[in-house]
């Protein structure tokens, strides 16, 4: 089954990996995935690893484990609209607190500029 979302397996995976500053050997030695075969991931030139190194990944990345398997194409993806790259990305684990703070300043004030609309 083809992912029709645009999130890519090797897109999420490499901002994952970037994002907590891990290099490749890194996530190797903590996951037994080799370097050479998590450059494969990242570069899409495998698209269907197994459940177990998805399970590996998305522990040591933070990320849903469904989230990864449905990407992927293991599985098939639900209706539910709120899994997304957007939401991993601006999930509280993966900002900082002065992110934070800017993202619900900026919410604020979308907020109060559509309240304005006649």
């Amino acid at each position: 089954m083809a992912n029709t979302n645009k999130d890519s397996l090797g897109r999420v995976l490499k901002y994952a990996r970037e994002n907590l500053k891990l290099s490749l050997r890194t996530v190797e030695e903590v996951t037994g995935v080799s370097n050479a075969y998590l450059s494969q991931l990242e570069n899409e030139k495998v698209t269907k690893p197994s459940a177990n190194i998805l399970y590996k990944l998305a522990n040591l990345y933070k990320i849903e484990f469904n989230y990864l398997l449905t990407i992927s194409g293991v599985i098939e993806q639900h209706s539910d609209k709120n899994k997304s790259f957007g939401n991993y990305i601006f999930s509280k684990e993966n900002l900082t607190s002065e992110e934070e703070d800017e993202l619900l300043d900026f919410l604020k004030h979308i907020r109060s500029r559509n309240n304005k609309k006649p």
